[in-house]
């Protein structure tokens, strides 16, 4: 038999990176349709600009390090993490804080460490919370879905509000914005105020927020086709989504007036995301089986203690890029049993 190649490999891998990769960005587009449908045109725009900014940095690294632009510029990394940083930010997220974000993420969370396989932390986490410490009132700029049903802003609208900063004439930025449930949740039992009576506003749905509730559903569903396709394995998620649950029903049957309960843990914010599509990035997440467990669940774990009692109402990117430290002692002490050898180290 002749190959392509004089030696070893002489068969293609089944699973490239770009293969992977594209894959996970064809799971994100149903979550991404339903944020869109809820929050406007702006989640799209965010989206473009940020995977436009994060190719321009990933080719402008490759030229710097003297490497080749394909196939690197083409295996869609870049892509997929500038789509996961622009679903993590606000919809009318100005434009220099959306290139700062992804700038920082590409530039020092990956390239300075070597590029794709080598960086320990998630670069769009990493990029996220850059801009959420320095920037926190353009990270406030969240709307409501009932405001977007009311105003309808267009395009242009929507446009010139991310790129210039000015909303139609009438509107201020008080008007339009608001704070998500998970905001409202945790201000609200910080002024002593009973849950029951935090959701009865209009900005919670059966299950979360509004519009929340149904975004993750689709990212859910979106999450559940890779598991099928085998892209992604089910330790991470499973373990994260199930400590999440654990913890927070038992918080919530201690007292349910003061720790909101699993599902609304589970169906607002950026659990169902995270699980799926951020916790499990297959090069600053753990490697082995028993690892992605442990992982998974430190994950979900601080995600709690940090939306109950930290300083953020959302917890995911802080509680990832923790658990990222933690990945090399994980590792390490959860490897599979090397079978062969004997207790000498001889092999069997």
């Amino acid at each position: 038999m002749r190959f392509k190649t004089f030696s070893s490999p002489h068969m293609a891998p089944a699973r490239s990176v770009n293969r992977v990769m594209g894959q996970v960005l064809l799971a994100l587009i149903p979550g991404t349709a339903a944020m869109t449908w809820y929050f406007g045109w702006g989640v799209l725009i965010n989206v473009s600009l940020a995977v436009t900014v994060a190719l321009a940095c990933e080719a402008l690294m490759l030229l710097l390090r003297g490497r080749p632009l394909t196939p690197h510029i083409t295996d869609l990394s870049a892509v997929l993490a500038g789509w996961l940083f622009a679903l993590a930010v606000p919809p009318l997220t100005p434009w220099w804080v959306t290139l700062v974000g992804v700038g920082f993420a590409m530039i020092m969370a990956k390239h300075l460490y070597g590029g794709l396989g080598y960086n320990p932390f998630n670069p769009a986490m990493v990029g996220y919370v850059v801009v959420l410490i320095s920037f926190p009132r353009e990270m406030t700029l969240w709307l409501s879905p009932s405001v977007i049903a009311e105003l309808n802003l267009s395009l242009p609208q929507t446009f010139a509000a991310i790129f210039t900063g000015t909303l139609p004439e009438g509107l201020t930025w008080d008007m339009i914005t608001a704070a998500t449930p998970l905001d409202r949740i945790q201000t609200g039992v910080g002024l002593e105020q009973p849950i029951s009576q935090i959701q009865t506003s209009p900005f919670f749905g059966y299950l979360g927020g509004v519009g929340w509730e149904w975004i993750s559903l689709w990212f859910l569903l979106g999450g559940l086709w890779l598991l099928k396709r085998r892209v992604i394995g089910w330790q991470i998620p499973v373990a994260m989504l199930g400590t999440l649950t654990l913890l927070s029903g038992l918080f919530w049957l201690i007292n349910p007036e003061v720790y909101a309960s699993p599902l609304f843990h589970i169906f607002s914010g950026a659990a169902i995301l995270g699980a799926f599509f951020i916790a499990t990035d297959p090069v600053s997440a753990s490697t082995t089986p028993k690892g992605r467990l442990i992982f998974g669940a430190g994950v979900g774990a601080l995600v709690f203690v940090i939306r109950t009692w930290g300083g953020y109402a959302e917890g995911l990117a802080f509680s990832v890029l923790l658990m990222n430290m933690m990945v090399p002692l994980i590792d390490h002490y959860t490897q599979p049993r090397v079978f062969g050898k004997t207790s000498a180290g001889k092999e069997g």
